[in-house]
């Protein structure tokens, strides 16, 4: 199930990233697009306040981010793009913690997610890919083990013998 995300709403949400942040819209980004990647899912993130002038939306891959310009505000650029989706709207999750948001949601049938929660499931399915990756997993190798295999190679076991 795709996601549509309020960007600025879910940065404060997950540990490490701050709106004071010169590059906060980045590195959520940059999270999303491993997310996506290890999960398959594909996300709209939605951004307030773009300078005038910039790109209204840019595609990282399974991420597109959409920045709204002032004048407008990343809940009403959701809450347009469920219109849009129509009855397709209810394949979607829609991430914020805004309740009006998570009121538009419901009513074109979308799932509404706090972002709270969304953010948790990020950081776990991240966390996952670090120990799926062995980064903190022990060798698990016991002592005589790690014997035969030193006798085979001709190194020394570990009792300090050759």
């Amino acid at each position: 199930m795709p996601f549509l995300i309020d960007g600025h709403n879910l940065i404060p949400k997950i540990p490490g990233l701050n709106l004071q942040a010169l590059d906060d819209e980045e590195q959520l980004i940059k999270l999303l697009q491993e997310y996506c990647r290890r999960q398959r899912k594909q996300v709209e993130v939605f951004f307030d306040n773009a300078p005038p002038g910039g790109v209204r939306a840019r595609n990282f891959g399974l991420v597109i981010a959409r920045f709204v310009r002032q004048g407008s505000t990343a809940d009403q650029a959701i809450r347009e793009r469920l219109i849009r989706l129509g009855r397709l709207a209810r394949n979607w999750t829609v991430v914020s913690s805004d309740l009006a948001v998570q009121s538009a949601a419901r009513a074109a049938q979308a799932r509404p997610m706090p972002s709270e929660a969304f953010a948790r499931m990020l950081v776990s399915a991240l966390d996952a890919q670090v120990v799926d990756q062995g980064e903190n997993i022990e060798a698990g190798v016991d002592k005589d083990e790690l014997d035969d295999w030193l006798e085979l190679f001709g190194g020394q076991d570990t009792a300090g013998e050759k």
